[in-house]
């Protein structure tokens, strides 16, 4: 069978020559469509449930959010196994799908079933669904350099202005910010006032909840013209907060003032985020959805940054904390390297050897033709070019080495053998 297929090769020079190029420019073609990551994605094909209810323990989050969701997952198709994880104010629940299963498919399956099961929860409580992005999908880290600026109104930047911008990059599945202070009106109240005025906590909490809203009227028609009513209510200073009426005494109405005081804060805190032990940093991580070619999203998203910041405020720019494609260049860089060095040894061995240049083209030509094919294959099974695979690729580029040389030798000595027995 070998001999035949030799025999057929030989005969048809120009056919193999034209395949062997044919495969060349299908690899390049497969190398250019295949992601490329640093990081192999070994994790799990899941879908997160998030649901938040602030001021809750985590025995009562267990009780009324938790079990009642994971026990109506459990109906969906393909699931593998579902995990529940109850804290302080959120719960957590981690669906794991068959490795088969498409995650867009999953994930849609999952928001129906949350549709039937939100009617177990407590009322006000809403359940979501967590980026669709994996376990090692953070490709990029940043934070802001602004000297000038106090860490409240970087994170008011961060989440009002440059993560909406972000978000908009294809192949991001959230931007993720963390650091400084959440901005937020804080009501300090005096509770023998309440007693005195005779008015209850809830009562403040939904006569303010009430007046921050802007409500629609109707359209006003007046001399050929029409008028669009509407109410403003939005709160936009502390003293709107103050003069919210939220009761009356003796009919005098009264106020937020009147039974507390108002202050501007930042939200509770859990840690911070420290740059090099210079400081506090206010930044975001860009999480990449499923699938995505990790080299080509973090281009984007570096060239997105380049406009954002024309709009920033004076003086503040991006600085980058962390950047997978750097590792990614090394890698690809690595196998680069490999292949020229081999392709090196290799001619320098054969011509000392057997001195025949034609015989080290012949060994030569067969590596870049190996390597696409490599990457044809892992287009084919859906494999992302990442550090294994490179490294798999780069030792599979000796043993082709190896039996280059081993074939051309063998040739060799079976061309010796037939002309001694001619001459004999």
């Amino acid at each position: 069978m070998v001999r035949k297929l030799i025999q057929i090769a030989l005969q048809n020079r120009l056919v193999v020559l034209l395949i062997a190029g044919c495969l060349f420019a299908w690899g390049i073609f497969s190398l250019e469509q295949n992601p490329i990551d640093a990081i192999p994605d070994l994790s799990e094909n899941q879908v997160i449930v998030f649901t938040e209810w602030m001021g809750r323990s985590p025995q009562v989050i267990e009780d009324q959010i938790t079990y009642p969701l994971v026990s109506n997952l459990q109906g969906v198709p393909k699931i593998k196994n579902i995990r529940g994880s109850s804290m302080f104010g959120m719960s957590f629940v981690y669906v794991i799908f068959e490795d088969n299963v498409d995650i867009y498919w999953a994930r849609t399956r999952v928001l129906e079933r949350l549709n039937y099961a939100q009617r177990l929860l407590p009322q006000g409580v809403t359940p979501t669904l967590g980026p669709d992005g994996t376990g090692v999908g953070h490709i990029l880290w940043y934070h802001l350099d602004a000297p000038k600026m106090d860490l409240g109104e970087q994170r008011a930047l961060q989440d009002w202005y440059i993560k909406f911008a972000l978000q908009t990059v294809s192949g991001v599945a959230e931007i993720a910010s963390f650091g400084g202070f959440e901005k937020q009106y804080q009501l300090v109240i005096d509770p023998v006032k309440l007693q005195f005025y005779n008015v209850s906590l809830m009562d403040v909490m939904n006569k303010v909840k009430a007046n921050n809203n802007d409500v629609g009227g109707r359209k006003f028609e007046m001399s050929n013209m029409a008028y669009i009513i509407r109410s403003l209510g939005y709160i936009k200073s502390k003293e709107d907060v103050e003069n919210i009426a939220v009761g009356n005494y003796n009919g005098i109405p009264v106020r937020v003032k009147d039974v507390g005081s108002i202050q501007m804060g930042g939200d509770l805190r859990l840690g911070i985020f420290d740059q090099n032990g210079e400081g506090e940093v206010v930044g975001g991580i860009v999480v990449m959805r499923y699938n995505e070619n990790a080299e080509k999203v973090i281009t984007a998203v570096k060239e997105k940054m380049k406009e954002v910041e024309k709009g920033l405020p004076e003086g503040v720019k991006f600085k980058i904390s962390y950047d997978r494609s750097t590792l990614i260049e090394e890698a690809i860089e690595s196998v680069k390297g490999t292949l020229i060095e081999e392709m090196i040894a290799v001619s320098i061995v054969v011509i000392i050897f057997l001195f025949n240049w034609r015989s080290a083209v012949v060994i030569l030509i067969q590596l870049p033709i190996s390597v696409a094919v490599g990457f044809i294959l892992l287009q084919a099974f859906d494999i992302s070019s990442n550090i294994m695979s490179l490294t798999g690729i780069a030792l599979a580029i000796g043993v082709v080495v190896d039996d280059g040389i081993v074939m051309v030798e063998n040739s060799y000595r079976h061309i010796s053998e037939a002309q001694l027995k001619n001459k004999a």
